[in-house]
């Protein structure tokens, strides 16, 4: 039997929502995925309209060039929002972690280690003020300051833009994770500014979860475009004419996993002592009940 043309229809239209949120989550504007994935920005605005009719080896490519698996994109129920951690953590699991796995779900087994406490994690879109904020509040609490991003850097002698001209979004996140990693294996409590995109990759994400006391530094997104254009970074949406759609874009594709967040600071409109106030504030309570006593383990 044929399948109802209305309900190709409602998969195409589902298929091209999904691209653009898979997009728009890795901050790709839609002429830096045509370039990357070697497909035309036209096709691929019909593609996230729902009216592109696209074949599977194009969507591999498009998948490839965001850096995302290709059921990520194709609509399908998933059994729960951990299902793309579980997923990932199959994937790169031994056999006798998967048979430890499988004990665990049947209720054989004793739950994983829980994670050390690792401090303070500060995620949110470029031009929230991570850094900058990061940075004074290590300061005044006296802990290390460290940013994710020049981590990846000096871990892989490369700058974030050269890792992903050379592997891609891919690539990046792997070296992200490991960066992570390495981190959390120094056992040393820290104020740690993610790059925007983390919240894209389902592990590393669950490891800023479950690690740090997690604060999401938000603004206006006018607020987010000033402060990138006057540190001269706008990538990866340099000479784009719809840099500000894109950006809104990316803030509403990324906003319900910002918001899984411990906390929230709001920086708009404030000057840079008053966000820093404001952060503060919202870490005191965890600095009052002494931060080791928030060890996991």
């Amino acid at each position: 039997m044929s399948e109802n043309p209305d309900s190709e229809t409602g998969f195409l239209e589902q298929l091209g929502q999904r691209v653009r949120t898979m997009r728009a989550l890795r901050g790709m504007s839609r002429k830096v995925l045509a370039k990357v994935s070697g497909i035309s920005e036209r096709y691929i605005a019909q593609l996230e309209s729902g009216k592109g009719n696209v074949s599977i080896v194009l969507l591999r490519r498009v998948s490839n060039a965001i850096g995302a698996h290709l059921e990520d994109i194709i609509p399908a129920s998933e059994p729960s929002p951990d299902w793309p951690v579980i997923r990932d953590l199959l994937r790169k699991a031994t056999p006798t972690q998967i048979a430890q796995a499988k004990d665990v779900l049947a209720g054989q087994g004793v739950a994983a280690q829980r994670r050390t406490f690792a401090g303070i994690a500060l995620i949110g879109l470029r031009g929230a003020g991570k850094s900058t904020l990061g940075k004074m509040l290590a300061k005044k609490i006296g802990w290390d300051f460290v940013e994710l991003n020049k981590e990846i850097e000096a871990q892989n002698g490369l700058s974030v833009a050269e890792i992903i001209a050379l592997y891609g979004q891919e690539g990046f996140r792997r070296m992200e994770q490991a960066a992570l990693e390495q981190l959390l294996a120094r056992k040393e409590l820290m104020v740690l500014a993610t790059g925007g995109g983390i919240v894209s990759e389902p592990l590393s994400f669950e490891l800023i979860l479950s690690s740090f006391y997690t604060i999401w530094v938000k603004a206006e997104p006018e607020e987010h475009m000033a402060r990138v254009r006057r540190q001269g970074d706008l990538r990866p949406m340099a000479d784009d004419r719809s840099a500000m759609a894109e950006l809104r874009s990316i803030l509403k594709s990324r906003e319900p996993l910002y918001a899984r967040a411990s906390a929230v600071v709001d920086t708009s409109g404030l000057s840079v002592d008053a966000a820093a106030a404001g952060l503060f504030s919202a870490v005191t309570p965890l600095l009052e009940n002494d931060a080791r006593m928030f060890a996991h383990g």
